[in-house]
């Protein structure tokens, strides 16, 4: 049987660049495929409402009910799921939630109000928005840490309607993620998940009020859902598989890295983990102790699918080298394993999350860092950003003008409205400089 090797990438070779570019693609004949069938999940709910969402519940989360409102969990079970956890998990959700709530509240923000040169009061003033709808992943593993990253955001921004689904079939066996949302302080709660949780959420039925934003990471249906429901309500963003790069030179531990990089590829087959180093020696000590780790872990089946199918080794010259790579992969979770990293933040303008120095892994940041965990996936850190307080918020532009300031600024609008032919807009003003 031939022995499993991992892809390696070398800088300096001549196809480095096409092969670095394959290694992030991604399969469109796949997302097509999920496209068609989200779509018609969709159109099932908006259409038929809790009928439609029945059929689905039971084909997708195996539950048997006849209403809706069956799979609903009140918050008197939420606060017994929290009160009958062993004691440890317990101290470690409250520990957790109290470092998130902390972070989060620092970016509450701040009103703007003043007056300008000319007299004229300008602002913006911030609003929460009024309902929020968070998608907690269940098929593979059970995600607590999920549930506070997503619902303590929006209690921080006041939100008030705040609404958890998540694939829960076994109420016991989900008793932690239970307990997390209780922590949280969701409002609602309904055993559901897939993309017609996030159809019911976005379009509503006779029984689930809808929200105005959907928020949360889930599996490819999951993000084609709310691809597919943006514009009716808002979305935090696409998330794709999960995703970490290490740049690590030979001063680390193998074993440290290597189990960084299975941390991440054990959360599904799709996921993708990459080490960037300037040691082939170091990276072969890193490929032989991952193949030790692999033989204990009890997800070992669906980390070695995503690090032999999706993972990789980049060979580079020297560590400098990694900086623009790191920008152009743009990933979700940036580990720099290597003494003296953090001169090196100022030049990284593309990644999700940073954890520096040998002893930050990105796991710390998963649980209970502060800072959120749900982040760009799949290059988009080059334009996008985590979860945050103000992604609870909207804002609204405030002006106001006197009499005296309209007739001073209002003469360039009128030129500008005339420019455009728009005679009504140049009249709305010049009539009340020129009465």
């Amino acid at each position: 049987m031939t022995k499993k090797k991992v892809k390696i990438l070398k800088s300096y070779d001549m196809n480095f660049k096409y092969e670095l570019k394959s290694l992030l693609s991604k399969d469109d004949n796949y997302n097509q495929n999920v496209y068609d069938i989200v779509f018609e999940i969709i159109q099932k709910v908006r259409k038929s409402g809790d009928s439609a969402l029945l059929e689905l519940i039971k084909k997708f989360d195996k539950l048997e009910v006849n209403k809706v409102e069956k799979i609903s969990i009140d918050k008197s079970t939420l606060k017994l799921a929290y009160e009958s956890l062993p004691k440890e998990q317990k101290q470690a959700l409250v520990f957790a939630s109290n470092r998130i709530k902390a972070f989060h509240k620092k970016q509450v923000p701040k009103n703007i109000n003043y007056t300008d040169s000319k007299g004229v009061k300008l602002g913006l003033l911030y609003n929460s928005i009024e309902s929020a709808g968070f998608y907690v992943p269940g098929g593979k593993a059970l995600y607590p840490s999920s549930v506070l990253m997503n619902a303590i955001p929006a209690l921080v921004a006041g939100v008030k309607r705040r609404v958890m689904v998540s694939p829960i079939s076994d109420l016991k066996k989900s008793s932690i993620v239970l307990a997390a949302g209780y922590i949280a302080g969701v409002t609602e709660v309904f055993c559901m998940g897939g993309a017609h949780s996030v159809a019911a959420l976005a379009y509503g039925t006779k029984t689930i009020e809808p929200v105005n934003k959907i928020v949360g990471p889930g599996n490819a249906y999951v993000a084609e859902a709310k691809r597919q429901v943006f514009g009716i309500v808002g979305i935090d963003s696409i998330a794709g598989p999960s995703e970490v790069l290490i740049v690590s030179d030979d001063t680390s531990s193998p074993e440290h890295i290597a189990i960084d990089l299975l941390s991440q590829a054990e959360h599904d087959e799709q996921a993708q983990a990459i080490l960037i180093t300037d040691s082939l020696e170091f990276s072969i000590k890193v490929e032989l102790a991952i193949e030790k780790f692999l033989k204990d872990l009890s997800r070992s089946k669906i980390a070695s699918a995503s690090w032999y199918n999706r993972g990789a080794i980049i060979i580079v010259k020297n560590i400098k080298e990694a900086v623009d790579l790191i920008n152009f992969i743009a990933p979700e979770h940036l580990e720099l394993s290597f003494d003296k990293a953090e001169k090196y933040i100022k030049k990284i303008k593309n990644a999700g999350a940073i954890f520096i120095g040998k002893n930050t892994p990105e796991a710390i940041g998963d649980y209970v860092a502060g800072p959120n965990h749900v982040l760009p996936t799949s290059g988009t850190a080059k334009f996008s950003s985590g979860l945050s307080v103000l992604d609870f918020y909207k804002r609204s532009s405030v002006v106001h003008c006197n009499a005296q300031n309209l007739s001073i600024i209002g003469k360039h609008a009128i030129t500008l409205a005339k420019a455009e032919g728009l005679d009504a807009h140049a009249l709305s003003v010049s009539l009340r400089i020129n009465n």
